[in-house]
């Protein structure tokens, strides 16, 4: 069993997959940490549609994934980035995603928690910004299901200052049926909201996310904090008010804010969970025996894979995501939404691969290798 990969100057090198996999059973139910993965959308491969055509879904498969997870004791996060919003799927089918998994969920018993945004307008006033949130939160509410407030692209473009977000997100929070999660998206993983908040200085623009917490925190459950930056996730979740959780969204530093310190610890909602799962939640559960060593010695190597399919640029982290969705058996294919598959280069996707399997992540090693080899064989590696 070997495979010939390419690396970036062009060069093949030999590399020996393993042939057993790391082995997790679902297990206990997480108790010390509430856990979301963000998670993809299957295309439907077979759909005639062109890049700027709507998504076509496999609905079947992309609800077996979620079936998946939820086995494994993870929570989703549907309909968030990593479900392509505003990169190649559209509100529409954001909204029949989140049904459909709302109702999925309740079906199994599984805990989720739905983007709510406003990716069906692309600018307009502040009050046609508040109907587009008030639209999509209604959808998710209406599907029985916990609502992440999204960062806007319209509201990043048409607000003059803090002021305006300070408007917007109060009038959202004063009519929202239940608590919702807060969400900061930075500028790496979506360069239209650069100096969302209003000021471009982030120090300003945390006291300014912090004051639409105080606000109304009995509305916010908690805020997702998606900024590459550990120091300042620390900083921030030692400001928020009592009861209101921190969930790390950050994809480089995960093991150490999750595990925490004297002063307190994240809970996650995080796209690399998506081809993490079993694993993450098995980490997690040895942190709920009090086990940091166990849980670090579990998470930590996950993290070379992860900053890998979130380098620059950041936001094309989904393809990366969905090839090993794939290798893992998980779809018949890989083809995204919006052609997204073409959004990263062989030999990143051969290095993908190679973490991947390095952490025993493939349930069918055997099969991984051989996808990977069509992969290869296809762009003109032979084999």
């Amino acid at each position: 069993m070997t495979v010939r990969l390419p690396g970036a100057r062009g060069t093949l090198r030999t590399y020996e997959p393993r042939t057993e996999p790391l082995l997790v059973a679902p297990g206990a139910p997480l108790a010390s940490r509430t856990v979301f993965s963000a998670a993809h959308v299957v295309a439907d491969p077979f759909a005639d549609v062109t890049p700027d055509s709507p998504a076509a879904v496999d609905w079947d498969a992309t609800l077996a994934f979620r079936r998946h997870l939820w086995s494994h004791g993870l929570g989703v996060a549907e309909a968030m980035d990593t479900a392509q919003r505003g990169m190649g799927l559209h509100w529409a089918g954001a909204a029949e995603l989140i049904r459909r998994s709302a109702a999925e969920a309740r079906a199994v018993g599984g805990r989720i928690v739905c983007g709510a945004g406003t990716d069906q307008i692309t600018g307009g006033s502040l009050a046609e910004i508040r109907a587009a949130y008030e639209e999509q939160l209604a959808v998710v509410e209406e599907a029985g299901a916990q609502a992440v407030l999204m960062a806007s692209r319209a509201l990043a473009a048409t607000a003059k200052g803090p002021e305006d977000y300070l408007e917007v997100y109060g009038h959202l929070l004063r009519q929202s049926a239940e608590p919702v999660i807060l969400h900061w998206l930075g500028p790496m993983f979506d360069p239209a909201l650069q100096g969302y908040w209003g000021p471009a200085d982030l120090d300003a623009a945390t006291d300014v996310f912090l004051q639409v917490v105080a606000a109304h925190p009995d509305k916010v459950d908690g805020v997702k904090v998606s900024l590459l930056d550990a120091r300042r996730e620390v900083d921030l979740r030692r400001r928020l008010p009592r009861g209101v959780r921190c969930y790390t969204g950050d994809d480089f530093h995960y093991p150490e804010l999750i595990a925490g310190d004297e002063q307190g610890f994240s809970h996650a909602l995080l796209g690399v969970f998506d081809p993490l799962g079993p694993l993450a939640a098995e980490a997690v559960r040895v942190l709920d025996t009090g086990d940091t060593a166990g849980f670090r010695a579990l998470l930590d190597p996950t993290v070379g894979l992860s900053r890998h399919l979130f380098e620059p640029p950041t936001r094309y982290y989904k393809t990366g995501v969905v090839l090993l969705a794939w290798l893992a058996g998980h779809q018949s294919h890989f083809t995204m939404v919006g052609g997204l598959q073409s959004a990263r280069s062989l030999p990143h996707l051969a290095r993908a691969y190679e973490l991947a399997d390095g952490l025993g992540l493939f349930p069918d090693p055997k099969l991984a290798e051989e996808r990977m080899k069509t992969l290869l064989t296809l762009y003109g590696v032979d084999q």
